[in-house]
């Protein structure tokens, strides 16, 4: 995993490192000089500008201006302060010019200098972009490449900063980012979190109780509980009230009632490892008030997605009350609309603090759907299995934060998030931890896209080709 720090923090890690920040400048220097000679495939004949600011990001900027003239570059530094509209023909600009430290002041706006043809490297991030939110402004200069120092800032991950800064660069300068909790998922931890099925394994190994669909929108029980079976789990049984969607037929049905369902929904349920709910299961009074039980009643790991969501939050109390009773793992699969709902607003600009946030309040873990996928858990607990224990602790650190950038426009097709939800309980039914669950689950989801076509993926396509998504992590 890599860790991803707020620039607040990452002012914290610098103060607290041993080393004097000339020293801390002159690592961050060498890195850069390194990545923009590899940019401009070596030195001789070559010309670089500089763009410095006066903060420490000038700094680092100025520091490889002077590496780079020992390796007999020609370069220019660059005042950021009275930078001209456009800068003098060059090889490579880098943009040192403010980072991180950018605050936006409408007195001395900061509006990107015309470069021409040269290639572009941004130092921490592109010089306009905040590194909190991602939010920028139109006189940011796009990057093609970005080197950034011991940690990932939340400005490179979210809203206009993944387009601006190009491919990004995480440089060791030596710094102590141990006590970080918020990560950055990667292929290699989902392959260790993703769980293989035993030689032993019989059908009911990670077996996934199923209540969704309704009469108007059978399709969302169909994508459910395929994904589920496709996610690895050996049994999924669907209970879907008033109505039998057309499922694969290795789906088993349960016919139940359209009120009142369920003790009926839940009375086999002791011999599953997890509940999906909440898929098409519509949001009429009678439905509602089954479903909150349901939550309330499960004695297994439970998915809260689509309608149940609103199920949840459906009463004078909102979800609180209801989430927090619990005393097994709920996931909870909000968009920007259903978190919202949950919370009485969309999420802000900082959309890991508004996760997390959500996840303290509400007790309960969120995977909060986005380009860029915030899992937040509750506050309290770190929960790891150890064998077929798992062991528990108390923690004092924040709340563990998991990001997913994995998957582009593709998934934003209808039904997609009918496929996660399934997905992500086989995981848990798998007993996986719900945190690593939800992160590989939304991370492989995503994999399983990048198999398929660039235009018109269905999300029975995205289905499909699970099991060569999960194959590809082996």
């Amino acid at each position: 995993m890599v860790p991803v720090v707020t620039p607040e923090e990452m002012g914290a890690i610098d103060a607290a490192a041993p080393e004097p920040v000339e020293e801390l400048i002159r690592r961050a220097g060498a890195a850069v000089a390194r990545r923009a000679i590899d940019m401009m495939g070596g030195t001789y004949g070559r010309m670089v500008n500089v763009i410095a600011g006066a903060g420490n990001n000038g700094a680092d900027g100025r520091d490889a201006a002077d590496r780079l003239r020992r390796r007999g570059v020609k370069v220019r530094v660059i005042d950021a302060a009275s930078c001209p509209p456009v800068l003098p023909p060059a090889d490579l600009v880098i943009d040192a010019a403010y980072g991180t430290g950018y605050r936006s002041d409408p007195a001395r706006p900061w509006t990107a200098p015309d470069v021409g043809s040269a290639l572009v490297l941004a130092v921490d991030i592109p010089s306009g972009v905040d590194g909190l939110t991602g939010a920028a402004g139109d006189g940011v200069l796009r990057a093609d490449r970005t080197i950034t120092f011991q940690a990932l800032k939340p400005g490179l991950l979210f809203d206009a900063g993944p387009e601006l800064a190009g491919e990004v660069v995480v440089a060791d300068i030596g710094l102590d980012t141990s006590s970080t909790a918020c990560h950055l998922v990667d292929a290699a931890d989902v392959a260790r979190w993703w769980p293989r099925r035993a030689a032993d394994a019989h059908k009911w190994h990670a077996a996934v109780k199923v209540i969704a669909g309704s009469e108007s929108m059978p399709g969302a029980a169909e994508l459910c509980t395929a994904a589920a079976l496709r996610g690895g789990s050996g049994l999924v049984s669907l209970s879907a009230p008033g109505c039998r969607p057309n499922t694969r037929s290795e789906v088993v049905q349960h016919a139940i009632g359209t009120a009142g369902f369920a003790a009926e929904a839940l009375s086999d349920i002791g011999r599953f490892g997890s509940l999906v709910i909440g898929p098409g299961l519509g949001r009429d009074d009678d439905t509602l008030l089954a479903v909150r039980d349901c939550v309330r009643d499960a004695t297994v790991p439970v998915v809260v997605d689509g309608d149940a969501i609103y199920a949840a939050a459906w009463n004078a109390d909102g979800a609180g009350p209801l989430l927090r009773d619990r005393e097994l793992a709920t996931v909870l699969t909000p968009h920007d609309g259903e978190f919202g709902i949950l919370t009485g607003e969309r999420p802000h600009a900082d959309r890991i603090a508004a996760c997390r946030s959500a996840a303290a309040d509400l007790g309960t873990h969120i995977l909060l759907k986005g380009p860029t996928t915030v899992i937040a858990a509750p506050p309290g607990t770190v929960s790891t299995a150890v064998g077929s224990d798992r062991l528990e602790w108390a923690s004092e650190r924040p709340a563990s934060v998991l990001l997913v950038d994995r998957g582009d426009q593709r998934l934003a097709t209808a039904g997609s998030g009918d496929v996660l939800a399934g997905v992500l309980g086989a995981a848990l039914a798998a007993d996986v931890d719900p945190l690593h669950a939800a992160a590989a689950a939304a991370w492989v989801h995503a994999a399983a896209a990048d198999l398929g076509p660039l235009e018109g993926l269905l999300a029975g396509d995205i289905v499909d080709l699970l099991p060569d998504a999960v194959g590809a992590l082996r």
